[in-house]
């Protein structure tokens, strides 16, 4: 049974969530990590987490929200934290520059007091990182913490910097589209470096690009980090859900 480290999951984007949580399931996942990255998607996550056994989360401001993230919703997101058994991380959370550079240093401090969050609570973080990736690593080295690089889709050296720092790549649809070199970091790092992730409803994998996509196809990726690293698909399925086990301590 799969891991899908890092989804979306919202009554905005799927007409029957019940539905989607089966077909999941008989695809094989058997873990879903929920992010909730605003204030509306973060109580929603919660409730989906009450109601499904498979539906863990983290729970972090993106930088998309640093216009409206105040110091009381910092102050809930921390109770929203500490209260809940399901949630296994804070994210996502990060810099994002390609659309929001004029923001940069409000980005910054938004970043920042959510990672000192995850050091006083011990728990691992999910980076979003845009046209950001100096500034990342920059304030990254300055904590104690570790976590996953969600939708990494840097260079080899950028790759191997983040792994030396004791962080793990996440790896979704975007290994298996023709034009991405994406399949030259994993073949580099190996299996003991990455998760599997989706980021449904977006980045679907091939065959299934302008489909909504869903935690359901990450068979098709872990088949294609297969093909990659020339192993079997089994020893992916075992690596990924280890590496994700110890990372954000699922039973």
């Amino acid at each position: 049974m799969y891991i899908d480290t890092h989804c979306h999951l919202s009554n905005t984007d799927y007409e029957d969530i019940d539905s989607v949580i089966l077909e999941n399931r008989k695809n094989g996942i058997g873990k879903i990590i929920v992010s909730g990255c605003t204030e509306d998607s973060i109580i929603e996550s919660i409730k989906f987490s009450e109601k499904y056994e498979d539906v863990y989360l983290t729970l972090g401001y993106h930088p998309s929200e640093v216009m409206v993230v105040t110091d009381f919703l910092l102050q809930q997101l921390e109770k929203q934290l500490c209260n809940n058994s399901k949630v296994v991380g804070i994210g996502e959370i990060g810099l994002d520059y390609h659309y929001g550079r004029e923001t940069r240093d409000l980005q910054i401090l938004l970043f920042e007091k959510q990672l000192k969050l995850a050091e006083k609570l011990h728990l691992p973080v999910v980076i979003h990182s845009r046209d950001a990736t100096e500034d990342t690593i920059s304030i990254l080295e300055k904590y104690d913490i570790s976590g996953v690089i969600h939708c990494f889709s840097g260079s080899i050296e950028v790759a191997r910097r983040y792994l030396k720092m004791g962080f793990l790549l996440g790896i979704g649809g975007v290994v298996t589209f023709k034009n991405s070199r994406l399949f030259e970091v994993v073949k580099d790092v190996g299996l003991s470096a990455i998760v599997l992730e989706t980021d449904s409803p977006y980045l679907t994998p091939d065959p299934y690009r302008g489909c909504k996509n869903s935690s359901k196809y990450i068979p098709i990726i872990a088949q294609r980090v297969a093909d990659i690293c020339d192993v079997a698909i089994d020893d992916v399925e075992r690596y990924t859900n280890d590496n994700a086990s110890k990372v954000f301590d699922l039973d």
